[in-house]
């Protein structure tokens, strides 16, 4: 598929079994605002917050409100996740079939799965400060999107091997804008 968008792309026809809601999401192209409900978990560790700080992730436990800023254009889309207190902002590139999603010093790249109308990003290499990470010390990624109506909902889990929990954050956003098919 070398039309439609970065997802789609990635996905081929696979996209198709996405629920409503993440199919809209990952058609959205130019610039969008999304709001939704957020919580944040606290990495386990003083290696691991000093981490999250490295990656602009959240570092202490909170609840509240998200906005979502996505610009996506044809080759990178730009997300940048305004949580309480902290602001994340990674982009993302189709290369060699997979989702390479660049967060501050780490390169991190996924294959994606539709599973029972979800989406599921699995790890399958990493580059942090341009080195190649060893699969054993691959942190160990939970990454995933389901919908109904118009919400996404999500759930993202990042533990490093000795260092544990770097990343924790779940909540939804409210897709309203509708894309054509």
């Amino acid at each position: 598929m070398s039309e439609g968008t970065l997802f789609e792309r990635a996905m081929g026809d696979r996209f198709a079994s996405l629920a409503p809601a993440l199919q809209r999401f990952h058609r959205l192209s130019g610039r969008h605002e999304l709001h939704g409900v957020v919580e944040t978990d606290p990495p386990t560790s003083t290696l691991g917050r000093a981490l999250a700080w490295c990656l602009g992730s959240p570092r202490r436990s909170a609840s509240g409100a998200i906005r979502f800023e996505l610009d996506a254009a044809p080759g990178v889309e730009t997300w940048t996740r305004h949580f309480p207190g902290r602001t994340m902002r990674s982009s993302l590139r189709l290369v060699d079939g997979r989702v390479v999603e660049r967060m501050g010093p780490a390169r991190l790249a996924f294959a994606l799965d539709a599973i029972d109308g979800g989406l599921r990003l699995q790890l399958q290499a990493m580059r942090f400060l341009g080195i190649p990470c060893p699969a054993w010390l691959r942190p160990r990624i939970v990454a995933e999107e389901t919908g109904d109506g118009r919400r996404l909902r999500f759930r993202v889990e990042a533990a490093v091997p000795g260092l544990g929990r770097v990343v924790g954050y779940r909540g939804d956003l409210v897709v309203h804008h509708e894309t054509p098919a």
